[in-house]
């Protein structure tokens, strides 16, 4: 098994807790789905001790649940759940894009607006997985401006929490487009104005929810 680190490499166990966190993230598993150390030993080509170390991590994070015998399963979460973490996104999200929208250039602006062209390409061929990464891609390009690193490891912890959740429940609705918000969200940076861009980014968040929960 591959654990001994290269000279640019991260340790074994960082490796693999990077690349867990992100299929969780952006919903390449589904809720409920079962882990085995071994099995994700297997597939990752590490030996168990990193593996145990990872999923210690984000079990800690609330990414993965444990269970009184062991068993480690992706979170399943209730609408009351859902409301509560879309809440959260509701009071930072804002703010952090608030703080990024003095350093929200051009460029960042122009790559943001072909990211929402290619969410638009995943809703139409229906790929729920490819929707999930690619919104959180849109979002996090912008908040990374803000320059408000536990701000934004907040965030993602939310984001890690749902990632199961939104993924199935996106995959079962019928949406034409991206969100009108993302547009607004767009308009705001350009013409940079504050309010309006945190009040978009907050109606994001809060439709968002009402289409999951409905």
């Amino acid at each position: 098994m591959a654990d001994k680190p290269t000279s640019d490499l991260p340790p074994a166990h960082e490796q693999v807790y990077r690349r867990l966190r992100g299929e969780i993230m952006n919903g390449s598993m589904k809720p409920g789905t079962a882990l085995t150390l071994r099995g994700v030993a297997k597939d990752f080509g590490f030996s168990i001790t990193p593996v145990r170390e990872a999923v210690r991590r984000l079990c800690a994070e609330g990414a993965l649940s444990l269970s009184p015998s062991g068993r480690v399963n992706t979170p399943e979460l209730t609408n009351d759940r859902i409301e509560e973490l879309a809440a959260l996104r509701a009071l930072l999200e804002p703010e952090l894009a608030s703080r990024a929208l003095p350093r929200a250039h051009t460029v960042l602006i122009d790559r943001m607006e072909a990211l929402n062209d290619t969410i638009d390409q995943a809703i139409i061929r229906q790929d729920a997985a490819a929707y999930v990464r690619l919104n959180l891609e849109f979002h996090r390009s912008l908040y990374l401006r803000a320059q408000a690193p536990a701000m934004l490891a907040m965030v993602e912890t939310v984001w890690l929490q749902s990632g199961p959740t939104m993924r199935q429940l996106y995959s079962k609705k019928q949406r034409q487009s991206a969100s009108i918000n993302h547009r607004k969200i767009l308009a705001a940076l350009r013409a940079g104005d504050e309010p309006s861009l945190r009040l978009a980014v907050r109606q994001d968040v809060l439709n968002g929810l009402r289409m999951l929960v409905e």
